[in-house]
């Protein structure tokens, strides 16, 4: 009896060793069996085009998950490393004839893979970087005046010279290369809880400041609360508000993202909004999923949906119930303006055309289309940090693509992508701005040309 159990207990350290998912919400087999293999989804993703390997596309992935759910393979370091190569740009899914729903897939298999596959010592310091940082605004604001000193003395000019960093913490160097230029006015902005709207009211929105976002690109928030103001609506900001949970949530952490959607329904609860407005593509999409977030916890899964009910991007918002404000010109002759599309506008919401449509109320742009304006420019969240070569490879060609089309300025809706466009034009020695949509319109409002 007791060699019985021996027995027993060495197969189960075998099978702990050798394991597939875990029985915590694997990959649905439905999901899986409705890929029929055609390969459409290949030309359309970016890491299969870059890296060149099956397993490194959608349905080399699919194979994988139908692999491991069957017990065909396992869960380890080899397939683990072919779901880290996935952006997440959810490109695929906007392009499958058969309707494969690779977004809840891949959203299944990232907490799988983070609970049951352990990390390099490397990963998990530039990890705990990340997910202890990013998604925490407080924390992300006593760095600023560190970094805000690391440029203007010069030391930020002398490590990438040097080259040393890039060297010794390759990751930390793509962390350090997409650093934009700092500056200290977000430290002191405060907004007020209501602001009013500049003409008759319409509408009391609710505004979502991001973290990234409100720190590194707080005049794009500025931009958002005039534009929302000054067509007719309330905007109401509660302080309580932290992050989306787009970050945990596209890498598999899956508790931190669950925390942090509850701590943003929590901020909105008793606001009385008509709707809740943001204007950063990954952001919106994640909030746009607090369904699916939440859809295990009994107390919040109800507010989820009446939370995502209300979520609009800025863009698709304007859009929809129309601009009210008089627009200007904003340069004294034609603007030659490119639109670049961010994959979680683009896949993840299914926004595209509404974008386009406000910046041609402008009066004198002139909007060109870039080739490949629905492959991803490489940023998707962190993987330009976890991934930095293939996400290099992508930010190249999209900047390439995107100067092609001989656009003065660039319209990026998401600080990610701009932060990846930004590196890419300096390295090729261009200058070309990267403005959120939003501010175009601000500055049209206000009858502003761009310098």
């Amino acid at each position: 009896m007791q060699t019985s159990d021996n027995s027993v207990n060495f197969q189960e350290l075998i099978d702990q060793k050798n394991q597939g998912f875990d029985p915590k919400n694997p990959p649905a087999q439905e999901l899986i069996d409705s890929c029929v293999h055609c390969g459409f989804c290949l030309s359309t993703c970016p890491s299969y085009r870059v890296i060149g390997k099956e397993m490194d596309s959608p349905r080399g992935r699919i194979y994988l998950m139908n692999a491991i759910n069957k017990g065909e393979a396992v869960l380890d370091e080899t397939t683990s490393q072919h779901f880290d190569t996935c952006l997440g740009c959810l490109a695929c899914v906007s392009t499958c004839p058969s309707g494969v729903q690779y977004d809840q897939l891949i959203a299944a298999v990232r907490p799988q893979v983070e609970r049951n596959q352990p990390r390099s010592f490397k990963d998990k310091i530039i990890r705990f970087l990340i997910f202890n940082l990013f998604p925490y605004p407080v924390r992300l604001k006593l760095f600023l005046p560190f970094l805000w000193l690391y440029q203007i003395l010069g030391l930020q000019t002398l490590v990438r010279k040097s080259g040393i960093l890039k060297m010794l913490f390759p990751r930390l160097a793509a962390m350090e290369s997409i650093l934009p230029k700092i500056t200290l006015n977000s430290l002191f902005k405060n907004y007020a809880d209501v602001i009013p709207s500049q003409t008759e009211k319409r509408y009391r929105v609710g505004v979502v400041l991001g973290c990234v976002q409100r720190l590194f690109f707080s005049p794009v928030n500025e931009a958002t609360v005039r534009v929302l103001t000054a067509n007719g609506c309330e905007v109401v900001i509660p302080k309580t508000q932290g992050c989306c949970a787009a970050l945990p949530a596209h890498q598999g952490q899956e508790k931190q993202a669950q925390s942090l959607a509850r701590q943003m329904i929590d901020s909105f609860a008793e606001t009385e909004v008509d709707y809740i407005i943001i204007n950063a593509a990954g952001c919106g999409h994640t909030l746009k999923e607090y369904h699916h977030i939440l859809a295990d916890d009994p107390e919040y899964k109800d507010k989820a949906k009446e939370f995502v009910a209300k979520v609009r991007d800025a863009q698709e918002f304007l859009a929809a119930v129309g601009l009210t404000a008089d627009l200007s010109p904003i340069t004294e002759t034609e603007l030659t303006l490119v639109y670049q599309d961010a994959c979680h506008l683009l896949h993840g919401q299914k926004i595209s055309v509404q974008p386009r449509q406000l910046l041609q109320k402008i009066p004198n742009i002139n909007l060109k289309e870039p080739i490949d304006a629905a492959l991803c420019c490489g940023s998707a969240g962190v993987y330009n940090m976890l991934q930095p070569d293939t996400a290099d490879e992508l930010g190249q060609q999209k900047v390439r693509n995107l100067l092609n089309t001989g656009a003065a300025v660039i319209a990026s809706p998401n600080p990610g992508c701009s932060l990846q466009i930004k590196k890419h034009l300096q390295l090729q020695g261009k200058d070309t701005p990267v403005i959120h949509p939003i501010e175009l319109l601000d500055y049209a409002i206000r009858g502003l040309k761009i310098s």
